[in-house]
């Protein structure tokens, strides 16, 4: 931005220095007019379309002077004073008799030169046509949309020249080509789960392939203070409006005669008996295990590539650092734009926890206080059975010794400390209070002898503190474990029997891999038992949903699935078609990480299908993936899930990461789970995938084991804001993100973000609900855009010279 603005400055000194040599003859002299030394005026430039700069600024003449606005019979040095006195306000009459050493600076600051500039060139009327501005992502704009609302004006860090990559250009091209195969493979099986792919890629994807794109909209920013928008019926109250129904009175649509199967591990759908006696599934499109194998193997081998490698890492290194640069020139600017907004600040963003389990989503003191409560009021009343004998509430206790007084937070051990460091097992029999797996039962299972009642008062108790903090939100795991078909109808049960439910609050069914475990006890023969167990409830209540009333009205809140355990175990990542199906699947061995999540995944997409089809609410797949263990648990996430928990080993795979970058996966950090488990707080990637652009969330995963604080949410964004000297600005996009990965309702996050927070690039914030700045918005979306255009551009170049030849 200097030499930019260093060139121009020299350019309008020198015409000031010539003028103030012309000003030693007298005025009006008519001898002036006919000498022969008088200087020839300046030749007039063609005024010519330039490139866009990347701001508000219109298109400018020549090269880096300022636009001509010589008029009518103005003199040349009319012109240049009046030019002058625009750029450098009063002191050019002073500066017009002084001459300037061409390595001297301006007295005024940069942004007030600029400022100054944009009103002149907004008062010429030369340049009638804008520019296309990268903030947009769109193509073609049309004249009456006014720019300035979508394309905020900020210094921008830009690399001049065709080949800006810093390699060579046949090293960008076999980069390219590699990279779009990847993304091809996730593009193809997150349309066929119906799951989201992020828009600007698949039209990229789309021009590739030689299929029309599809035009990109460009509508009016909604925002909370537009009455033109309220006028026009687009503008929505920052609170969803509450609905005084019964939360779980929904729809029941009639059965539809269909006929479900299961074969080798994966559910068919058939239109009736016939067809199902014949073999004629319904054909919904789902990769079978050999294009799944292929698929793996291909991406495995890709990030073993070294030049990708290298140029991944390239990426990556340049990306932290024009991050760096951009908070340089514009943190100031992104604060000043903050201050500017009403209200609106990062304790009243809408932020949601994507990654809380609901059995350890208190804390310690709080579970301390409630088992306490509920020993004094409910001590008489039965509260679990050992053996063929019911105990109450008073003789658990007993049994241990212990009384109300005697309980405190350091006698039930929940909370980890340096001992679970890598002991995933110790860190799991945290969960038992007092070490008593019986106190575990009673207070914190949905299913036990009392049917769950006092882990639905807690968790009732966490929802009221919730919704007085008001714009917190959590999407909390409850376990199906795949033993027993009946723990679906359990579950939902309880939710309706004990009415758990607020707006706040939305649920993911967490699926452990513990595969070994029941087949050690023989609770189950095969690993198709256990899918079938998990599946099979949810398509006879999406054919019949009278089948299983309650499953049906709990199943509205459900966004998706996630497979949880340690990631550390050994196994053996990768797998051939050889692999056996889980109907064969009968080794007392647990199956890879890939295995569970591709048979997950394969069953969902048919699922979504027949919900879709069925006009019901779809799920998407959001695993524990990258915490631990083998990189190849990232490629399996990489292909078949909507968003990831943790992500840590992506550090260490610069082209996933990359790819991750390029897709914009959700990733929920959980930086104080991982200092107590895996990774020093220090060494978290955390910051550095917050500079580089990834899609990051911040989330607790234990307040139980990790937090200290009634908001454990809060406590998370606070140390990392001190830790990492987090910025206001970067808090709330990391809130930003949470609610866009998040699985609430397109029509609740209208309310949250705005009515057009599906819309790219600035377009889509709206920083009165937000108090993200556009700048910031604008920075990232034309950062990706950049990046996605180079690798894009390499290969339609070639394909291009290529033809020509």
């Amino acid at each position: 931005c200097l030499i930019h603005f260093y060139k121009r400055y020299t350019k309008v000194i020198d015409c000031l220095n010539t003028m103030a040599a012309r000003s030693v003859m007298p005025s009006g002299s008519h001898e002036e007019e006919h000498s022969s030394d008088t200087e020839t005026p300046m030749p007039i430039r063609n005024t010519k379309k330039r490139p866009d700069y990347g701001d508000r600024m219109e298109f400018r003449e020549g090269t880096e002077s300022p636009p001509n606005s010589r008029r009518g019979d103005k003199t040349e040095g009319d012109v240049y004073r009046q030019l002058s006195k625009n750029l450098i306000g009063g002191e050019g009459a002073q500066l017009s008799h002084e001459v300037s050493a061409p390595y001297e600076f301006p007295q005024l600051p940069i942004e007030q030169i600029e400022t100054k500039l944009l009103s002149v060139q907004k008062e010429s009327k030369d340049v009638t046509v804008p520019a296309r501005e990268p903030s947009l992502g769109v193509h073609d704009i049309e004249d009456d949309i006014d720019l300035a609302e979508f394309v905020p004006n900020y210094q921008r860090v830009n690399i001049s020249g065709e080949d800006n990559t810093g390699v060579p250009v046949d090293d960008l091209q076999s980069a390219a080509k590699l990279l779009i195969q990847a993304l091809n493979i996730r593009h193809k099986y997150m349309k066929l789960s119906h799951q989201d792919f992020p828009s600007y890629i698949d039209r990229y994807l789309s021009t590739i392939s030689g299929k029309p794109m599809t035009p990109v909209e460009i509508m009016e920013k909604a925002t909370l203070e537009d009455i033109r928008a309220v006028h026009a019926g687009r503008n929505h109250p920052i609170h969803p409006p509450k609905s005084n129904r019964d939360p779980w009175e929904c729809e029941f649509i009639p059965d539809n005669g269909y006929v479900v199967k299961c074969v080798e591990g994966l559910y068919h759908v058939y239109e009736n008996e016939e067809k199902a006696k014949e073999g004629k599934n319904i054909d919904y499109e789902v990769p079978d295990l050999e294009t799944f194998v292929t698929d793996m193997q291909m991406l495995c081998a890709l990030i073993a590539d070294g030049p990708l490698k290298s140029f991944c890492y390239r990426r990556l290194s340049y990306l932290s650092s024009k991050f760096q640069l951009h908070l340089l020139l514009n943190e100031l600017k992104e604060l000043a734009a903050q201050k500017a907004v009403p209200h609106r600040d990062f304790y009243n963003v809408r932020k949601v926890d994507t990654h809380i389990h609901a059995a350890s989503c208190m804390n310690q003191k709080h579970l301390l206080r409630f088992i306490k409560k509920a020993l004094k009021t409910d001590g008489p009343q039965v509260a679990c059975k050992a053996g063929d004998k019911e105990m109450t509430l008073k003789n658990v206790f007993e049994s241990m010794n212990l009384t109300a007084y005697d309980l405190t937070v350091d006698m039930l051990d929940v909370h980890a400390d340096r001992n679970t460091f890598h002991r995933f097992d110790k860190f799991n029999a945290k969960y038992n209070p007092i070490g008593e797996s019986r106190l575990r039962e009673v207070f914190m299972k949905t299913d036990n002898y009392v049917g769950g009642k006092y882990f639905a008062k807690l968790i009732k108790e966490v929802i009221v503190d919730l919704e007085e903090s008001k714009y917190q939100n959590l999407e909390l795991r409850l376990s199906i474990y795949g033993r027993n078909p009946k723990e679906w109808d359990k579950l939902a049960e309880w939710a309706m029997n004990n009415n758990v439910y607020s707006d706040n609050v939305r649920w993911l069914i967490q699926v452990p891999r513990l595969y070994d475990i029941y087949r050690a006890n023989n609770c189950v023969e095969n690993f198709q038992q256990i899918l079938c167990n998990l599946f099979q409830p949810l398509f006879e209540v999406t054919k019949d949903p009278s089948s299983h009333p309650a499953l049906h009205r709990f199943l509205q809140y459900v966004i998706g699935f996630d497979s949880v355990d340690d990631e550390s175990k050994p196994e053996n990542p990768m797998f051939d078609v050889d692999v056996p199906t889980p109907d064969e699947w009968t080794d007392s061995e647990n199956p890879p990480y890939s295995y569970y999540l591709y048979y997950m995944f394969a069953n969902i997409t048919v699922l979504n299908h027949f919900r879709e089809e069925r006009g019901l609410n779809t799920f998407v797949f959001r695993p524990h993936c990258g915490e631990a263990g083998p990189v190849q648990h990232l490629v399996s996430a990489f292909m078949m899930c909507e968003s990831i928990s943790h992500g840590l080993l992506l550090r260490k795979v610069p082209v996933l990461q990359y790819l991750y970058y390029l897709c914009q996966i959700g990733i929920a950090m959980s930086p104080l789970s991982n200092n107590s488990l895996f990774l020093n707080y220090n060494r978290s990637p955390l910051p550095d995938y917050l500079a580089r652009g990834l899609n990051i969330s911040v989330s607790t995963d234990d307040p139980l084991q990790f937090h200290f604080t009634k908001e454990p949410l809060m406590e998370e964004y606070s140390i990392a804001a001190q830790v990492w000297k987090l910025s206001s600005c970067d808090m709330c996009e990391l809130a930003r993100n949470s609610v866009i990965t998040s699985g609430f309702s397109h029509h609740v996050k209208q309310h949250w973000l705005g009515p057009n927070y599906t819309r790219e690039g600035v377009a889509g914030n709206d920083m009165t609900r937000t108090n993200v700045p556009d700048i910031r918005v604008a920075y990232r979306y034309e950062t990706l855009m950049a990046e996605v255009s180079n690798i894009f551009n390499a290969v339609i170049n070639e394909v291009a010279e290529s033809a020509q030849q």
